[in-house]
C-alpha cells in the first residue's frame, strides 16, 4: 500500500457482520446483513467471489487455506463455499439463527453456534453434524484457538471447552463484566482471552485456574467520551483483533474509534484512529502489516440515518503494535 490507508472499492450495501483475512493471503472474507458473503482480493481491490444466504449472513470464516470458507445466518443454515470450483453447499441447519462459525483445522471440522442454544460440529468428510452441545442460553459469540473454544452466551455466561471433547465444559463462568458480552478473542499464545462488553470495557482473562495466572487478569475502560460537564458517554466495544506477531490488540467501538493496546503492559499504544461510524469488525492480515476496519452502523441508537458501510485498509507501522515495556519505578 502506497498510502497509510485505503478503502475497499465495492463494499456490501448493508450492515457488515464480520470480516476475516485468509490464513496466508491478502484475501478478505466479508459477511453482511444483505445476505451476501463476499471474497475480495485486497491487493487488487477487487471482488473475486460471492454467494448468498436466504437471510442476513451473521458470521463467516476461512477453512484451512484460501480455497474454502464457511458462514452462518438468520436462515438457520451453515454453508460452505469452494472457491476453486465456485460451488456452495449447505452443511446443515440449526433450529434458529446461526450467530457464529469457526474452523478447527486439526479435526477438519466447522463449529457453529446458534440462538437455539447449541454448538454443532460439522465434519466435511461426512457432510453431517457429528456433535451437538447444549448451552445455557443463546450463543452470541465464540473464539477458537488451538483446542480451546470460548463461548459467550446471552445472560453473560462464558463456557470454555476443549473442542476435542464437547461433552463437558472445562470451565463455567459468568463474565467478569457487568453488561452484555459483545466480542471474545483468544490470545495468540493460547493462554487466555479478551472479552469486551456494551459498557465500554475489556476484560483480560486466563485459562489456567492457578492463583498466579488468575492474579494477572484485569479489566479496563475504553471507548468513552466526556462532555464539558464531565458526563461520560459510554460506547459498546464491538470488535477485538490480536496482532499475529506481537500479541498486542486493537479494539473497535460504537464511537467510530480504533485503538491499539499492549495488554501485557497495560498500555494504550497510540491515539485513537477515527472512522465515520461504528466499528463492526476488525481483522489483521497474516503478516500484521495491515488492519482491515469495517465501519458499519450497528444500530446501537436504533433506526437513524448513518454513513454508508465501508471497509478501510490501514497500513500498520511497527511503532503502532510493538509492546512497550513498563518503565522502571
Amino acid at each position: 500500500m502506497s498510502t497509510a490507508q485505503s478503502e475497499l472499492a465495492d463494499p456490501p450495501q448493508d450492515g457488515i457482520s464480520a470480516i476475516q483475512f485468509a490464513p496466508s493471503h491478502n484475501l478478505l472474507l466479508v459477511s453482511s446483513w444483505n445476505t451476501e458473503v463476499r471474497m475480495y482480493d485486497v491487493v487488487q481491490n477487487a471482488k473475486r467471489a460471492q454467494y448468498n444466504h436466504q437471510a442476513a449472513a451473521l458470521d463467516c470464516c476461512w477453512g484451512t487455506d484460501q480455497n474454502r470458507c464457511f458462514s452462518g445466518g438468520v436462515d438457520k443454515c451453515v454453508k460452505t463455499y469452494d472457491f476453486a470450483s465456485e460451488t456452495e453447499s449447505v452443511l446443515g441447519n440449526h433450529d434458529k439463527a446461526v450467530k457464529a462459525v469457526c474452523w478447527q483445522k486439526e479435526l477438519g471440522c466447522c463449529v457453529s453456534g446458534s440462538w437455539d442454544k447449541q454448538l454443532r460440529v460439522w465434519d466435511l468428510r461426512q457432510t453431517a453434524c457429528v456433535n451437538t452441545t447444549l448451552l445455557p442460553d443463546k450463543v452470541t459469540i465464540f473464539s477458537l484457538l488451538f483446542h480451546h473454544i470460548v463461548v459467550g452466551t446471552a445472560s453473560r455466561h462464558v463456557w470454555i471447552y476443549d473442542v476435542r471433547n464437547l461433552s463437558e465444559p472445562e470451565q463455567k463462568a459468568e463474565s467478569s463484566l457487568k453488561f452484555q458480552t459483545r466480542c471474545i478473542r483468544c490470545y495468540p499464545d493460547g493462554t487466555g482471552y479478551a472479552l469486551s462488553s456494551i459498557e465500554g470495557r475489556v476484560a483480560m482473562e486466563y485459562f489456567d485456574p492457578d492463583a498466579a495466572s488468575q492474579a494477572k487478569k484485569y479489566a479496563f475502560k475504553c471507548h468513552r467520551a466526556q462532555d464539558e460537564k464531565g458526563i461520560d458517554t459510554v460506547y459498546p466495544v464491538n470488535a477485538l483483533a490480536f496482532h499475529p506477531t506481537y500479541g498486542t490488540f486493537a479494539t473497535g467501538g460504537c464511537d467510530g474509534k480504533v485503538i491499539m493496546w499492549d495488554g501485557q503492559n497495560k498500555k494504550r499504544l497510540q491515539a485513537p484512529w477515527s472512522y465515520p461510524t461504528s466499528i463492526a469488525s476488525l481483522a489483521f492480515n497474516p503478516t500484521g502489516a495491515m488492519l482491515a476496519v469495517a465501519s458499519s452502523y450497528t444500530f446501537e441508537e436504533g433506526e437513524k440515518d448513518a454513513p454508508p458501510d465501508q471497509i478501510f485498509f490501514r497500513s500498520v507501522n511497527e511503532s503502532d503494535v510493538r509492546p512497550r515495556a513498563k518503565q522502571a519505578q
